[in-house]
């Protein structure tokens, strides 16, 4: 297959390089001068695991511009750079100013591929891997396409200095397109590097896969890092802490709790977290993750009971909460996040309007008994009963587990569940 790349930096020409050793017809340009003729000389110019050892057996096709990736190509990779201003590159202390990456070069280098394809009137298959924020690529760059342009969005998970073996080995392919065919012509390409599962989804939802990724490596990190600075004023072992930790692959290293829904509740969790935090101020900790925890808690929770009083307000239905359990396979209700939930709605609205909490029923907890007359329910326990219950015409169901099935008469709104 011939393959193409619109950019040969730091990410792009170990890609390249990698794609090459797998039999394929390799075809690369990029605006710097500099880059190809380090590339002709056989020099790299930074450190990069078996990057200069493909470099000096190469037979990468040079490029002048885009149009010869067009000519020659099936496929064309853009890894074109979205720098980030360095005062948010993590090297400064930071300021209350926050800003979305550049898309400028990007943008850019779009518009020239998209004009050579116009002119040569033929299409590959364009796969952008640039890093960006969901919604970018919709604003950004389908504007300037020409309708037969056909677009996937394929970031890739590597790390700078083990490029090419995390191109060669990577835990998943994340692809975004709305092309079917284009979809099946990069996982059979795929398959002659490696046989890594395929995720295919929406270009949104991968967009923001990427960097919920590398955003979640962060968190993981800086726990670690608050693990270690207990474990230094306390005398315990980080390593030991965290080895211990590691062997919880059910639970921890693993895809549960990974979910969205309501909050963490139980006779666990919610405490835990709140005398962890009060142990971090005790040893003055540089940074008290426990707190934000329980702030992000309260936050998403007031979140919701804002968007259930929001709709409230535009149906003139009144609400009614269902499940009162921390979990629905019990009927305990300590640390439930419905009893919190409720609590702000009482303090915020409820307690001013009527001065009594919003009602909510739970066949396993109380006998509050369900309205007849149409409301806005808000699902707190994702108790299975709930799915089967008839509800009033007319009624509202906000889901934040994206569990209950469309009933006729009844709205359902499944919380984060596109449409």
């Amino acid at each position: 297959m011939n393959v193409g790349f619109l950019g040969l930096g730091k990410l792009g020409l170990p890609c390249a390089l990698a794609v090459e050793t797998k039999g394929h017809e390799v075809w690369g340009c990029d605006i710097y001068e500099q880059v190809l003729e380090n590339i002709r000389n056989r020099h790299l110019p930074y450190r990069e695991i078996g990057c200069q050892e493909l470099l000096d057996q190469t037979s990468i096709n040079l490029c002048e511009d885009s149009t010869g990736l067009v000519q020659n190509c099936d496929i064309i990779f853009v890894p074109i750079q979205t720098p980030h201003d360095p005062r948010f590159e993590g090297i400064t202390m930071l300021t209350q100013e926050r800003a979305d990456f550049d898309y400028t070069w990007l943008r850019s280098g779009i518009i020239d591929l998209n004009a050579a394809m116009v002119k040569e009137d033929k299409y590959p298959i364009v796969v952008i891997i640039s890093t960006v924020l969901p919604g970018t690529i919709e604003r950004e760059i389908l504007p300037v396409l020409n309708p037969q342009f056909r677009l996937c969005y394929n970031p890739f998970f590597i790390a700078m200095g083990t490029t090419i073996p995390d191109f060669n080995h990577p835990e998943f392919i994340l692809f975004g397109t709305e092309d079917e065919g284009a979809a099946e012509v990069l996982q059979d390409f795929y398959s002659t590097i490696h046989d890594a599962p395929f995720f295919r989804t929406s270009i949104k939802n991968a967009e923001l896969i990427k960097v919920a990724y590398n955003t979640f490596i962060g968190m993981k990190i800086v726990y670690a890092n608050t693990m270690m600075e207990i474990c230094e004023k306390t005398g315990a072992d980080v390593d030991a802490v965290i080895d211990g930790l590691s062997l919880a692959t059910d639970r921890l290293i693993s895809p549960k709790y990974l979910r969205g829904g309501m909050g963490d509740g139980g006779g666990c969790h919610p405490r835990d977290n709140i005398a962890m935090s009060w142990l971090a101020r005790e040893l003055d900790l540089s940074y008290n993750f426990f707190d934000v925890l329980m702030q992000g808690r309260e936050d998403q929770t007031t979140w919701l009971a804002d968007l259930l009083m929001e709709t409230v307000q535009v149906s003139g239905l009144a609400p009614f909460m269902l499940g009162e359990a921390f979990k629905g396979e019990t009927n305990l209700t300590v640390g439930s996040p419905s009893i919190l939930m409720q609590t702000i709605l009482f303090d915020k609205y409820f307690g001013q309007l009527y001065g009594v909490p919003v009602p909510i029923h739970d066949p396993h907890t109380n006998d509050v008994e369900m309205p007849t007359d149409a409301r806005v329910f808000f699902i707190g326990t994702m108790h299975p009963e709930f799915q089967d219950y008839s509800y009033p015409e007319g009624s509202i169901i906000i889901d934040p587990w994206r569990y209950i099935p469309d009933m006729d008469g009844v709205t359902v709104h499944r919380l984060g569940e596109y449409k």
